[in-house]
């Protein structure tokens, strides 16, 4: 399903993209979220309590075959991926509530995805089971350049940005290259699977959509973090998961595990266009509200 090549490109440029994500943040970025700690705590959740469950209830309700619906956990598990961070840049929801949100979850994966994933998969069988050792060992070196690129950023700030843009842009770059030669190199495969592939597939990323704003905004969080809340749940770490499956299987099981994480990041791009779109309206038109608003508060009222 992956040449030898694109599984190159793939461990390189989940390293690349993590020393950008590095070096987006300081150490001060932290502390300031910790004084505003309720979108980070409401996004925690999203992530490791509802995409979890979701993918789990997915799994069940469309009878997915163990190897599937293990393939379809794990992606229920893994992080917010940097690409939630483009898509809310572009939507004009907020990019650095988005980045912390994905280096917070990225840091506790090391953790917390072993563990929800050991407690979801533990009644399948242990063939089709992803070893924790695998995933700490994945998490831990994408870890290293994550805080190599905060240290860049903290050394010298130019650096730090220039590092930033080019993992931003490589990863985008990677990204397209994979679609485009793995699409017209496994189109047969796409005619013939089933269904209920394409709705897992496409189902996980719009329920965390839905989760991840509406749960937002019961805990009483305005709009617009809510979109970045919405946005950073559904987009989980597709290559994440795809590098976690190609380093823990071999043969007939790896492919068969890979449908599901290829899929899923094939179609949360096209996805979370369309939303983005959307929540752009939205972002736009709150905007116009709040500058009329100030324009009428400015204005001084007529005497009488």
């Amino acid at each position: 399903m992956l040449s030898p090549l694109e599984e190159t490109l793939l461990a390189i440029m989940m390293a690349v993209i993590m020393l950008g994500m590095g070096s987006s943040l300081t150490f001060k970025d932290f502390r300031i979220a910790l004084r505003h700690p309720q979108a980070i705590g409401i996004g925690f959740a999203s992530q490791y309590l509802f995409m979890p469950l979701l993918a789990f209830l997915i799994g069940r309700a469309l009878q997915l075959p163990p190897i599937q619906a293990v393939s379809l956990i794990l992606m229920g598990c893994v992080p917010g991926g940097t690409t939630s961070n483009i898509f809310a840049y572009f939507s004009k929801s907020l990019l650095g509530l988005s980045i912390l949100m994905t280096v917070c979850s990225t840091l506790l994966a090391v953790v917390m995805v072993p563990m929800v994933l050991a407690f979801y998969t533990s009644g399948i069988d242990a063939a089709f089971q992803i070893p924790s050792g695998n995933i700490v060992a994945v998490l831990g070196v994408l870890l290293v350049p994550t805080l190599l690129g905060m240290w860049l950023r903290r050394r010298n700030a130019n650096v730090g940005a220039c590092t930033e843009l080019m993992g931003g842009i490589l990863g985008v770059v990677v990204i397209v290259f994979l679609i485009a030669t793995w699409v017209p190199r496994n189109w047969q495969l796409l005619m013939t699977t089933g269904a209920e592939v394409y709705l897992a597939s496409v189902g996980l990323g719009l329920c965390g959509f839905l989760i991840g704003y509406w749960f937002s905004r019961a805990a009483r969080l305005n709009p617009l973090k809510a979109r970045t809340v919405s946005l950073e749940t559904g987009i989980q770490n597709g290559p994440l998961a795809v590098l976690i499956v190609t380093l823990s299987f071999t043969g007939e099981i790896q492919q068969q595990m890979l449908l599901i994480p290829v899929m899923y990041s094939l179609f949360i791009v096209i996805t979370s266009t369309f939303l983005t779109f959307y929540y752009r309206r939205h972002s736009q038109r709150e905007e116009l509200a709040r500058d009329q608003a100030k324009v009428e508060a400015s204005t001084p009222t007529p005497a009488a």
